[in-house]
């Protein structure tokens, strides 16, 4: 019998007996059960001054917010998913909007257009939570990773109601344990690094630029 066979077969003759799991403590990372106002407001106090930018168009038209910023960086290829949303609300609104590039073949028929000359790419997201100003993305077929990662601007359409307090209470509250994609991506800003020189650098490894529409 071969060492691997050995010890394999040791793991096989074993009870199976674990010791007990000592009582887990969370206490402290409860927070208030803030509205969500006051999780917007944290939300933004955390994100802001690592150069996310939010706007809140609960009230408005965010397809018209997303125009005005788009047109102001000169955005004429827009990457967006092939899922429903929001593509559906993209192709019915009537404001002037970037050439749209939808993912909805494979990468490497359109990878020159992807890196060469995409100025954004447009996601949904899981939620937001309001402790840390992070984001929470949930790549998937429809809206790969990619989609936030390598277009210079991303922009990201973050519902209201999906503000959490903390990363904990999205977690319970969406059940991640029930199951989870292969990348889970929490995006608190844009990309930046010091690595050279110790000089602070936005875009190099990412978006230079992090944009949230806020909507309901």
């Amino acid at each position: 019998m071969s060492a691997r066979d050995t010890i394999l077969q040791r793991l096989r003759n074993r009870s199976g007996d674990t010791l007990p799991t000592a009582e887990r403590d969370f206490s402290a990372m409860e927070r208030p059960d803030w509205g969500t106002d006051e999780k917007l407001t944290r939300f933004r106090q955390a994100m802001e001054p690592v150069h996310g930018e939010i706007h809140d168009c609960r009230k408005g038209n965010w397809v018209a917010t997303l125009s005005t910023l788009l047109a102001e960086r000169r955005v004429s290829l827009m990457l967006v998913g092939n899922g429903a949303e929001p593509l559906a609300t993209l192709k019915a609104s009537r404001q002037d909007l970037p050439e749209l590039l939808i993912y909805d073949e494979p990468v490497g028929s359109w990878q020159e257009h992807l890196f060469n000359q995409v100025g954004a790419g447009l996601t949904t997201t899981r939620g937001g939570i309001a402790e840390t100003g992070s984001l929470i993305l949930w790549p998937s077929a429809e809206e790969p990773r990619l989609t936030s990662l390598v277009p210079p601007i991303h922009v990201a359409l973050l519902r209201a109601s999906g503000l959490y307090g903390t990363l904990r209470d999205a977690m319970a509250a969406q059940d991640w344990s029930g199951g989870m994609p292969t990348n889970a991506l929490l995006v608190s800003g844009p990309s930046k690094t010091a690595d050279i020189e110790q000089t602070l650098a936005y875009g190099v490894h990412g978006p230079r630029e992090l944009i949230v529409l806020v909507v309901e």
